[in-house]
């Protein structure tokens, strides 16, 4: 049987899951309802998060398809998975056009020498100019030195969400036939091209973990056949070698994976039975054989601490809530997350690396929905010497906003030592690209929602790491501090409201030191939630008005982190996010401030 491996790649919300889920109901590998998106987080926040393997047959041939995230903090999931594969489905949103991930994964697959494919999709949306994208596509193309070959790249239209395509705007769409036609056509078969009669060869791409088998690494074979329950070698780019064994061997078939006796060259399979195996390692079935060339994943940007939480409140939500507890999770996470680093080395506390406020956030949304408590400190960007001189990340921004908001943005990204690289009006709709520090983002999101009342969409990669842009002043907001332990009552609520936006409801348990609400005015404040109303039995008129309270901004992990202040930690349990001071009490920070 014939194989081609390919990959779907796009920015995020472009409809890259929808189009693989079609591709599946059409083959008949799933039934209605199935999704490739299966995390519980996924199915929530409807993005990709981690990149999944899928396959289905069409034409006597087997097409293994990885599914792959959209989102930046992403990236290192798109990455690997790219040496895997043989091309590329970029796919385009038909109305937004390329994004800055769009740019991303593209320049990725063109520098290794993949032909992509592209699908424009979504093009019943009422404002879609898919002509206008696609010679969007060729620009992009052309901007990031793709070749002669790469350049004459076929196009297909799609409405991923009905399994729709045609291959010209004219057509009659009926299936998605013309895509998996252009796939046959345009791929280049694995099983031709790789040498079946020599020693199995295969490099993982991707992990996962099981609680009896341990550690599976998902691989593509480049050439021979491997067997389950054959002697294997492994070689690491650090030197190190040794000898294992497959002990279980899987395909895939649609989202299943099949347990196989053997898998031949060109096709992806899981393997178990390696403890110490690694995105980028090299298997062979014999000793003496040449090592693949690395699998690089770009660095982290960002990094924060972990802690044990030790609030008044802790131990009374979580199951796991001790220090070495915190440790092994981190470090089972460290084998299947490869765009994270920690360090262990210190004993109070974990400085967690990660690609973004998101990456970090869905690995703590992750922790407590498993029982954790912890601790989390405020993000920071990490900086670099280079060449004597100080560096640290920047990120392109694109920004689609209606035209009467651009100044606004432009003046509060300017503000955050943004660079206006780009502006273009269409339709009274204005696209302004920046280029910003990631320290300038950190926290902006929010901000940007309620400056564009919800009608701006902001996207970013990150694209090096460039000379130090100097100090950001951009604190908008104090904090409102509980003096009190106890439960909010909606009396002082009422009062309170006027000083700013709150965190807490009424019927909340708080503690000294907690962050309720933040101040409009920027300054800290200190306040009491619990105090009720002085009860008299006189009655007089207009001493007992009405109470309406503002809806409280709950706090999400994401959100915490925007909006948290240096001095601050979150708080995460399973059933609570909370805001609070590193010291407590009003005494320990005048203290702190003195030191």
């Amino acid at each position: 049987m014939e194989i081609r491996n390919i990959a779907i790649i796009a920015h995020v919300d472009h409809g890259k899951t929808t189009l693989t889920d079609a591709l599946m109901r059409q083959t008949g590998m799933v039934e209605e309802g199935v999704s490739m998106d299966s995390n519980a987080l996924e199915l929530e926040r409807g993005i990709t998060i981690y990149s999944k393997n899928t396959s289905i047959f069409y034409k006597d041939t087997k097409i293994n398809i990885v599914d792959t995230p959209g989102h930046s903090d992403f990236g290192s999931e798109v990455e690997r998975v790219l040496r895997s594969i043989d091309t590329v489905l970029l796919v385009v949103d038909a109305q937004e056009g390329p994004m800055p991930q769009t740019r991303f994964v593209l320049k990725k697959s063109l520098e290794l020498g993949l032909k992509p494919i592209v699908i424009i999709n979504k093009i019943d949306k009422p404002a879609a100019r898919p002509e206008i994208v696609h010679e969007m596509v060729l620009e992009l193309f052309l901007e990031l030195g793709a070749n002669n070959e790469q350049i004459d790249f076929p196009t297909v239209y799609a409405i991923g969400r009905e399994g729709v395509a045609k291959m010209n705007l004219a057509d009659e769409a009926k299936d998605l036939t013309p895509i998996l036609d252009t796939v046959l056509e345009h791929v280049p078969s694995a099983s031709a091209k790789a040498s079946a009669d020599k020693p199995a060869l295969l490099q993982p791409f991707n992990l996962a973990y099981d609680n009896f088998l341990g550690r599976l690494a998902i691989a593509r074979i480049y050439q021979g056949v491997l067997k389950s329950g054959s002697d294997v070698w492994v070689k690491k780019h650090s030197g190190e070698e040794y000898k294992g064994k497959i002990t279980k061997l899987f395909s895939f078939s649609g989202i299943n994976r099949v347990e196989s006796e053997e898998a031949v060259a060109g096709d992806i399979c899981m393997i178990a039975g390696l403890s110490d195996i690694y995105i980028g390692d090299t298997v062979s079935g014999t000793e003496e054989f040449e090592i693949l060339p690395a699998i690089n994943i770009d660095e982290p940007t960002i990094s924060l601490n972990f802690l044990v939480n030790n609030s008044p409140f802790a131990g009374r939500e979580g199951k796991f809530v001790t220090g070495r507890q915190i440790r092994e999770r981190l470090e089972r996470e460290l084998e299947v997350n490869v765009g994270l680093k920690v360090d262990f080395s210190t004993s109070d506390f974990y400085t967690v690396y990660g690609r973004g406020e998101l990456h970090i956030a869905i690995l703590c949304e992750n922790m407590r929905r498993e029982g954790f408590e912890l601790q989390v400190s405020q993000p920071h960007v990490i900086y670099k010497e280079t060449n004597g001189e100080k560096t640290e990340p920047f990120e392109e921004v694109l920004v689609d906003v209606p035209e009467e908001m651009s100044g606004s943005i432009i003046s509060s990204l300017t503000v955050r030592k943004g660079q206006l690289m780009d502006m273009k009006t269409e339709d009274g709709q204005t696209r302004l690209t920046f280029e910003v520090p990631t320290r300038g983002l950190l926290g902006y999101r929010g901000q940007f929602i309620v400056t564009t009342k919800g009608l701006g969409i902001l996207s970013s990669r990150f694209t090096a790491f460039k000379k130090y842009a100097g100090e950001i002043d951009h604190k908008d907001v104090g904090a409102m501090i509980s003096m009190e332990k106890g439960k909010c009552l909606a009396f002082s609520l009422d009062n309170l409201q006027q000083r700013g936006v709150l965190y807490a409801e009424p019927g909340d348990e708080v503690y000294a030191g907690q962050v309720i609400g933040n101040t409009s005015k920027g300054e800290d404040i200190y306040v009491n939630p619990t105090k009720g109303k002085q009860l008299t039995n006189m009655r007089a008129s207009g001493s007992d008005e009405g109470i309406f309270l503002v809806p409280a901004f709950k706090l999400s992990i994401e959100r915490a982190m925007e909006i948290m202040n240096d001095d601050e930690y979150i708080e995460i349990t399973p059933s609570s996010v909370r805001l609070r001071k590193v010291f407590l009490t009003q005494q320990e920070r005048n203290k702190a401030q003195r030191k």
